[in-house]
């Protein structure tokens, strides 16, 4: 960058006071040299001033002491003027220096940076917030990709190497391709399958890009349908599957498959952290002008701390959400970005760990429709 471009602002300042100035002297030496003297002799010869002497002496005295006063007045007014140009010119170019300098540094990649206040008045005051909410926003989703492709890398590790290892003692004849091998093998390709379509899958519906295709559905049967889906599984696990419904409960706008995904993941989610001979529960109620769908259980329990994170991508809330569980780590992420997608919200609630979590989803009432 040129010297001539890093003072540019300075210049232009300058520039714009000489001009205001000039416009200001020209108009001066106006009044002062041709208006003023021709008012002041009118005024006199209306008061009956007629010595020719004394009258041309008087105008000269005026026009002496008229231009005398204007030029004193006017390089009072163009030290003053220059003193708050150059006030005004060093402490606006600071503020912008600053807001510069952060703005090469979060280009590079330092999302840090971040611009103290200018005190320079509300626009300034709003130019250096937005800037900071922006790199703040940035930071975050900077994080968050680390953490995603950390998270992504640890995934994609396990499996790999359960592969790898058991290819090469198939190679090097240390094991036998059994139906057990083979169920080993089938069961970590399933693994990185399921990863893949999950990374895939919240990915569109955090984008927008998931296609929904919204119809007025019954609350009643989303439930009853996500019980009867996980009825054999919460046996086999020993677990008592609950479904208590209220009677009446109003139409929802939902893809029903969709909301079968959300349900199913928040079934599955419960049933895994469930002992034997816990109770997960699967309800519907109303609340203002919301359906209210709740999936609770008996289970391990969420410390408060890790609540307000547990439907991040991988996010993992100490044991209760092992990597040794089964879940993908990001089937949570995707019941949030599917639910809101569908103009709802979801939250989690657990008194603490051991005392069961509930999961709470409230999608809007359906407006009337045909039909209706």
């Amino acid at each position: 960058m040129t010297a001539a471009a890093r003072g540019g602002l300075g210049r232009r300042l300058l520039a714009a006071l000489a001009l205001v100035l000039a416009t200001a002297g020209v108009t001066a030496w106006l009044v002062a040299g041709a208006v003023g003297p021709t008012i002041f002799h009118d005024h006199l010869a209306s008061r009956g001033a007629d010595d020719g002497d004394a009258l041309l002496h008087a105008e000269v005295a005026f026009r002496t002491a008229s231009g005398l006063a204007l030029s004193i007045a006017l390089a009072a007014a163009v030290v003053v003027a220059l003193a708050v140009s150059l006030v005004l010119t060093r402490r606006i170019g600071a503020s912008l220096a600053s807001l510069t300098a952060a703005a090469r540094q979060v280009s590079s990649g330092r999302f840090h940076a971040r611009v103290p206040s200018p005190d320079m008045g509300r626009e300034f005051e709003e130019l250096a917030e937005t800037f900071n909410q922006m790199a703040t926003r940035l930071e975050a989703s900077e994080n968050l990709r680390h953490r995603l492709l950390s998270d992504v890398a640890h995934e994609v590790r396990t499996p790999v190497a359960t592969l790898n290892a058991h290819l090469e003692a198939l190679e090097d004849g240390v094991v036998e391709l059994t139906p057990e091998t083979l169920a080993v093998l089938r069961a970590q390709g399933a693994r990185l399958t399921r990863l893949a379509e999950d990374l895939a899958a919240v990915t569109k519906a955090e984008s927008g890009e998931l296609a929904l295709t919204p119809v007025p559905t019954e609350p009643a049967e989303l439930l009853r349908l996500a019980h009867l889906a996980a009825r054999d599984r919460a046996h086999a696990a020993g677990v008592h599957l609950e479904l208590q419904v209220e009677p009446g409960l109003p139409r929802v706008l939902a893809d029903p498959d969709r909301m079968a995904q959300v349900l199913g993941n928040l079934v599955d989610n419960a049933l895994r952290h469930t002992p034997p001979g816990g109770r997960v529960r699967l309800a519907g109620t109303t609340a203002a002008s919301q359906v209210v769908l709740t999936v609770s259980d008996t289970g391990e329990g969420v410390a408060a701390e890790h609540l307000p994170h547990l439907f991040e991508r991988f996010y993992r809330a100490e044991s209760a959400r092992d990597r040794t569980s089964g879940g993908s780590g990001i089937g949570l992420a995707i019941t949030k970005a599917l639910v809101e997608a569908h103009g709802g919200h979801v939250r989690a609630e657990s008194p603490g760990r051991g005392q069961g979590s509930t999961f709470v989803v409230s999608l809007p009432i359906a407006g009337p429709g045909p039909g209706h």
